[in-house]
């Protein structure tokens, strides 16, 4: 099976190789990292990743996955990008995101009504786009399936295989990757942080997710 994983400038690279770390290790799976060039393209902390494939050379997607991370603002009004996700997701039997990279399916129009689920301090942008936003790690809706921020890409991915291969499998990649969070701090989510780190984290991050916001509507105009 071939796996279309969208490679974009100011990703957030956990998105993408945290699955990635995981579907590698099927051997049923064919991993490529696809963008508009070869060239190094860098993560949002300065991190180059080398994509695999340009969109003209990319083979069609059993499965097309977006990540998230800044650069997703950009990619909502970005015709080349849409199209080659529209095109990949004409044949895939999956289609798939984790973190905001659900807001770039959505944009694409691939999302319409459907649930999904996103970063927490953008879920709600999805119903922008006719996509019920859902706030759990994984969700699965037919033949989409979603992650949320970040270090739930593992999570997505490990669920993403015991779809395709089997429960007993999945767990055993689990296991080879001693995949056992136990975070040092309580807080990683909304539903576990205090009032006032929530406060404090949607202050410190407000003016990007109004500008993020900003693209939603337009992309959301644009679909329309």
């Amino acid at each position: 099976m071939n796996v279309t994983m969208l490679l974009y400038p100011r990703l957030t690279q956990l998105d993408l190789t945290g699955p990635f770390e995981v579907m590698a290790r099927y051997s049923e799976l064919r991993l490529h990292l696809a963008w508009k060039s070869l060239d190094p393209v860098r993560d949002a902390n300065g991190l180059a990743i080398l994509p695999t494939h340009t969109f003209e050379t990319c083979p069609p997607g059993d499965i097309v996955f977006v990540p998230g991370g800044p650069g997703q603002v950009d990619l909502m009004d970005d015709a080349e990008t849409l199209d080659f996700l529209r095109d990949q997701a004409r044949t895939a039997s999956h289609i798939t995101s984790v973190c905001t990279g659900s807001l770039v399916l959505a944009a694409a129009g691939l999302l319409k009504d459907r649930k999904a689920t996103c970063h927490w301090t953008s879920l709600d942008q999805l119903a922008l786009f006719g996509v019920t936003p859902i706030a759990e790690r994984v969700v699965i809706d037919g033949n989409v399936m979603t992650g949320a921020g970040v270090t739930s890409g593992i999570d997505f991915a490990l669920s993403l295989c015991a779809q395709l291969f089997g429960e007993e499998r999945a767990k055993m990649t689990q296991l080879g990757m001693e995949y056992d969070p136990q975070p040092p701090f309580p807080g990683g989510s909304p539903r576990t942080a205090s009032d006032a780190s929530l406060t404090q984290a949607m202050e410190a991050i407000r003016p990007f997710i109004e500008k993020r916001l900003r693209a939603s509507l337009e992309a959301a105009k644009r679909l329309s």
